[in-house]
């Protein structure tokens, strides 16, 4: 009788924006094809290997929207990146209000238009510490429209630049009737006109989001008019230096109720990363955060994270490690620092490769989604490579990882909504379909039975 060791654990690495295009400098391959990357390669030689998207093909996500549906939650179920960021920092956001990320820019007004001359200009410690304070805290009226000095009523908007790092933050809205449904006040291009919140076309409580929005407006206003006048920017006009005298606002966020990743799919979930987004994300479903820095090293920096997963593997049925090395790279707009960071990180997986390989555990390999490494695009809606290596995964016949050689493997086309159930199949956790087992039909067996007492 056939046996074989039934996995007991899934890891899985995320190396974030991976995915790219190719470059003629690159003799018309993409930086993961043209980088030297033999671990990678030889771990794809030992599973199933294919494409994957979070989405669908040509869908081009940022990485929560990318993340959240891979831990298999739906989109209809998104709180929106503001409300992670804010976790992640620890702030104080609770159910109704409305956490905004925010960053100052540079903007000078034409013809009664802000326009953006640059985002995030340079600013010292202790300045960006003063124009913070300048304009922490506003109150709208939502008779009049107007910031109120009175005292505060239920019809107040109070709204607070909460900091996290240099010169971005959360604008944190708090009061009666609010939405996130409200688009954002950023552009991406330089010279061109900031924009107008407004309220979606297709709102589901369009008073809400209409009022959450002209609140939003009047505050941006006022806070321009604030440093504007700013002695520090004065003092700047007159050295001729960059004025640091607009917010920028997007992807507004409100908590929400949600199903815990252990409740949803059977498994206690860890998550090593950096970056407020990720932990505060991981937070929102219940899961372990551990708070991992970034050095100049992402190689090594992934094989510590490595490490540290093996030490959760007692406690937690599915690990996600996170690097965000080859996304940040592809932001230079330069494949050659790309290339760099992944030959890195291959020497990261090679240094783990033992542990990675235990007989014990599913290691998944794959991204989030492609970063390009030149053009205007932040993100691009090409697939990701991914690669499954354990216990009873089959082995197919792909000798390399990477966009190309990935596509004709065994697992062939994944989508985000995909990989839990796949995870479930590998663990030999995934109930038989139309099995009720429990009064919820949960992916998983065995769910939280009630044994039948005489």
């Amino acid at each position: 009788m056939s046996k074989r060791r039934i996995a007991e654990r899934c890891l899985l690495i995320l190396l974030d924006g991976l995915g790219d295009r190719a470059y003629p400098e690159l003799e018309d391959r993409t930086p993961l094809q043209a980088a030297h990357t033999p671990n990678l390669d030889a771990f794809a030689q030992q599973g199933s290997c294919g494409l994957l998207h979070a989405a669908r093909q040509g869908i081009a996500l940022p990485s929560e929207n990318a993340h959240f549906a891979l831990f298999g939650y739906q989109k209809q179920e998104f709180p929106g990146r503001g409300l992670f960021e804010a976790l992640g920092a620890g702030l104080d956001i609770r159910p109704g209000d409305i956490a905004f990320l925010v960053h100052f820019g540079e903007a000078e007004v034409r013809e009664q238009t802000l326009f953006l001359k640059k985002h995030r200009p340079k600013a010292t410690e202790e300045e960006a510490k003063a124009f913070i304070k300048a304009i922490a805290s506003y109150t709208w009226n939502a008779r009049n429209g107007t910031s109120g000095n009175s005292t505060e009523n239920i019809e107040d908007i109070l709204v607070d630049y909460l900091p996290t790092k240099g010169l971005d933050g959360i604008l944190r809205l708090r009061g009666q009737g609010l939405s996130r449904q409200v688009t954002d006040t950023s552009t991406p291009q330089q010279d061109h006109p900031l924009l107008m919140a407004l309220p979606y076309r297709e709102a589901e409580d369009l008073p809400a989001a209409q009022r959450t929005a002209e609140a939003l407006n009047s505050y941006i206003v006022w806070s321009h008019t604030i440093l504007s006048q700013h002695p520090l920017n004065q003092e700047r006009q007159r050295k001729n230096q960059e004025q640091v005298n607009v917010l920028i606002t997007q992807r507004p966020g409100t908590p929400g109720l949600i199903q815990p990743f252990v409740d949803r799919w059977g498994m206690q979930g860890a998550s090593l990363s950096s970056g407020l987004m990720y932990w505060g994300l991981a937070s929102y479903l219940g899961m372990r955060v551990e708070k991992m820095t970034d050095t100049d090293n992402p190689g090594r920096d992934l094989a510590e994270r490595l490490g540290r997963a093996a030490s959760l593997e007692k406690e937690y049925e599915f690990i996600h490690v996170h690097t965000k090395a080859p996304d940040a790279a592809a932001h230079s707009k330069d494949p050659n620092r790309k290339i760099v960071a992944i030959e890195s990180l291959d020497k990261g997986i090679g240094a783990m490769m033992p542990e990675l390989l235990d007989g014990r555990t599913v290691v998944i390999i794959t991204a989030d989604h492609s970063t390009p490494s030149a053009g205007p695009l932040i993100h691009s809606g090409e697939p990701v490579p991914i690669a499954v290596v354990g216990p009873g995964i089959r082995r197919d016949l792909v000798t390399g990882f990477d966009e190309v050689q990935c596509a004709p493997g065994a697992l062939g086309w994944v989508q985000g909504r995909d990989l839990m159930p796949m995870v479930l199949n590998f663990l030999d956790r995934a109930k038989l379909a139309g099995l009720m087992d429990t009064r919820d039909d949960q992916p998983y067996w065995p769910g939280k039975r009630k044994p039948f007492r005489l």
